[in-house]
């Protein structure tokens, strides 16, 4: 019998990155073991363009720590880091004191001038990855207005969505996210900040349509059923396996 949580996080990130950091791992801390848990995009030091260098430097610090908060647990989460002389924004999962995958965000939000300040990952780095018997894929951000990669997401059972999605168009986040569960029928857990810009829609959506969203909880729990998944895809058979 599968015991696995899915877990969406709702928190400000500050100036202050250590105080970040804690923040994040006193809401890993509370999550049940064998926790799916998402954190909201670059959540440890937010887009902090005139301090690359010390987001940078804070990096390893802050992975160190992540790995030693993960076991039984997977979590889900983007970090700012540079790589041979170029800035990524990368997703990463950690599990069982490891990085067991990691990409460059692929799709660069302009508007926020991601693409001035960080280098654009590859498409041919996003995979599904299994952990557990739980096929999972990440959408970053904005990656989820792409309709193609929607597609390289089909047949994952959960889809993480780390996100710092502007609150102006929070609509379209709660759309999407909706949407996305009900196309590739599966669990979507989005986390989005609590940042007064943001959308701060963070939720999970079930392979059904139903939608859970944080309100007020920094943590929201929903239990993992994959036999919700399959019935749902023999239920309403549209090819995906």
């Amino acid at each position: 019998m599968h015991t696995w949580k899915l877990c969406s996080l709702l928190f400000e990130t500050g100036s202050d990155y250590e105080s970040n950091l804690q923040k994040l791992l006193s809401h890993i801390k509370i999550c049940p073991q064998k926790s799916l848990i998402v954190a909201p995009e670059v959540c440890l030091t937010g887009f902090d363009y005139d301090h690359f260098e010390d987001v940078n430097n804070f990096a390893s610090r802050a992975i160190q720590e992540i790995k030693k908060a993960s076991e039984d647990k997977i979590i889900i989460l983007t970090i700012i880091e540079n790589r041979d002389g170029k800035v990524y924004n990368m997703a990463k999962i950690f599990y069982n004191g490891e990085v067991v995958h990691q990409r460059a965000k692929a799709r660069l939000f302009s508007f926020g001038a991601e693409d001035k300040f960080f280098s654009e990952g590859d498409d041919s780095e996003f995979e599904i990855v299994e952990i557990d018997g739980i096929k999972i894929a990440i959408l970053v951000c904005f990656e989820l207005r792409f309709k193609d990669m929607w597609k390289i997401c089909e047949g994952a059972d959960v889809v993480a969505i780390p996100s710092w999605w502007g609150v102006l168009r929070a609509e379209h986040f709660k759309a999407f996210t909706k949407t996305l569960a009900i196309m590739n029928q599966c669990y979507v857990v989005a986390s989005d900040s609590l940042n007064a810009e943001c959308s701060k829609m963070s939720g999970i959506i079930t392979p059904m349509g139903e939608v859970l969203r944080n309100g007020n909880k920094p943590c929201l729990e929903v239990g993992y059923e994959p036999k919700e998944i399959l019935k749902m895809r023999r239920y309403m058979d549209v090819g995906i396996r």
